[in-house]
Protein backbone atom coordinates (compact mmCIF):
# COMPACT_ATOMS: atom_id res chain seq x y z
CA UNK A 1 0.00 0.00 0.00
CA UNK A 2 1.36 3.40 -0.80
CA UNK A 3 0.88 6.48 0.72
CA UNK A 4 0.06 9.65 -1.66
CA UNK A 5 -0.25 13.01 -0.24
CA UNK A 6 -4.02 14.28 -0.57
CA UNK A 7 -5.53 17.52 0.09
CA UNK A 8 -7.57 17.03 3.58
CA UNK A 9 -4.39 15.14 5.08
CA UNK A 10 -2.50 15.58 8.35
CA UNK A 11 1.74 15.15 7.90
CA UNK A 12 4.20 16.52 10.75
CA UNK A 13 6.39 19.15 9.65
CA UNK A 14 9.61 20.28 11.41
CA UNK A 15 10.35 23.37 11.55
CA UNK A 16 13.55 25.41 10.33
CA UNK A 17 15.62 27.88 12.10
CA UNK A 18 13.96 30.65 10.14
CA UNK A 19 10.27 28.97 10.61
CA UNK A 20 10.85 29.13 14.82
CA UNK A 21 12.64 33.00 14.72
CA UNK A 22 9.25 34.22 11.88
CA UNK A 23 6.83 32.34 14.48
CA UNK A 24 8.72 34.08 17.84
CA UNK A 25 9.28 37.15 15.93
CA UNK A 26 5.47 37.30 15.09
CA UNK A 27 4.37 36.63 18.60
CA UNK A 28 6.88 39.36 20.27
CA UNK A 29 5.45 41.90 18.04
CA UNK A 30 1.77 41.02 19.07
CA UNK A 31 2.60 41.09 22.47
CA UNK A 32 4.55 44.07 22.01
CA UNK A 33 1.55 45.64 20.59
CA UNK A 34 -0.58 44.63 23.62
CA UNK A 35 1.65 46.24 26.15
CA UNK A 36 1.52 49.67 23.61
CA UNK A 37 -2.33 49.47 22.96
CA UNK A 38 -3.32 48.08 26.24
CA UNK A 39 -6.15 44.93 26.07
CA UNK A 40 -8.16 44.06 23.02
CA UNK A 41 -11.77 44.52 23.03
CA UNK A 42 -12.35 44.88 19.33
CA UNK A 43 -11.96 41.03 18.31
CA UNK A 44 -8.37 41.47 17.63
CA UNK A 45 -6.61 38.15 17.09
CA UNK A 46 -3.55 38.46 18.31
CA UNK A 47 -0.78 35.54 18.04
CA UNK A 48 0.41 33.95 21.47
CA UNK A 49 2.08 30.47 22.33
CA UNK A 50 4.67 28.53 23.99
CA UNK A 51 8.54 29.44 21.94
CA UNK A 52 8.78 27.79 18.69
CA UNK A 53 12.45 26.22 18.32
CA UNK A 54 13.91 24.44 15.14
CA UNK A 55 13.47 21.04 14.89
CA UNK A 56 10.09 20.56 16.84
CA UNK A 57 7.53 18.92 15.03
CA UNK A 58 3.42 19.83 14.41
CA UNK A 59 0.93 18.57 12.56
CA UNK A 60 0.68 20.16 9.33
CA UNK A 61 -3.04 19.96 7.05
CA UNK A 62 -1.88 19.04 3.91
CA UNK A 63 -3.72 21.92 1.45
CA UNK A 64 -2.64 21.21 -1.96
CA UNK A 65 -0.69 18.65 -3.64
CA UNK A 66 2.31 19.20 -5.83
CA UNK A 67 2.11 15.85 -8.17
CA UNK A 68 0.65 12.22 -7.60
CA UNK A 69 3.65 10.86 -6.26
CA UNK A 70 4.17 9.48 -2.44
CA UNK A 71 6.90 12.15 -2.12
CA UNK A 72 5.18 14.70 -4.09
CA UNK A 73 5.72 18.72 -2.53
CA UNK A 74 2.62 19.83 -0.11
CA UNK A 75 1.61 23.63 0.54
CA UNK A 76 0.34 23.19 3.87
CA UNK A 77 -0.98 25.01 7.08
CA UNK A 78 1.10 23.80 10.55
CA UNK A 79 -0.53 23.95 13.69
CA UNK A 80 1.88 25.33 16.20
CA UNK A 81 1.69 25.36 19.80
CA UNK A 82 -0.50 28.30 20.46
CA UNK A 83 -3.38 29.89 18.71
CA UNK A 84 -1.98 30.50 15.51
CA UNK A 85 -0.47 28.71 12.40
CA UNK A 86 2.10 28.94 9.90
CA UNK A 87 1.70 28.61 6.01
CA UNK A 88 4.24 26.63 4.41
CA UNK A 89 4.29 26.27 0.69
CA UNK A 90 6.00 23.49 -1.80
CA UNK A 91 7.25 21.60 1.60
CA UNK A 92 8.91 18.26 0.42
CA UNK A 93 9.31 14.82 1.71
CA UNK A 94 12.00 13.58 3.84
CA UNK A 95 13.51 13.81 7.29
CA UNK A 96 14.92 16.49 8.83
CA UNK A 97 14.32 20.26 9.15
CA UNK A 98 11.78 22.23 6.81
CA UNK A 99 10.06 18.89 5.35
CA UNK A 100 7.10 16.64 6.18
CA UNK A 101 6.45 13.14 6.94
CA UNK A 102 3.95 10.97 7.68
CA UNK A 103 2.69 10.18 11.60
CA UNK A 104 3.54 6.80 12.55
CA UNK A 105 0.27 4.78 13.90
CA UNK A 106 -0.14 3.16 17.18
Amino acid sequence: MTNIPTVNRFVLYTLTALDADTVNRRRADAEKQRIEIGDYHDGVVVHVGNTAEAGQTFPMLIVRVWGDAEDSAVNGQVFLDGNDTLWKTSVQAGEGAGAWVWPVRR
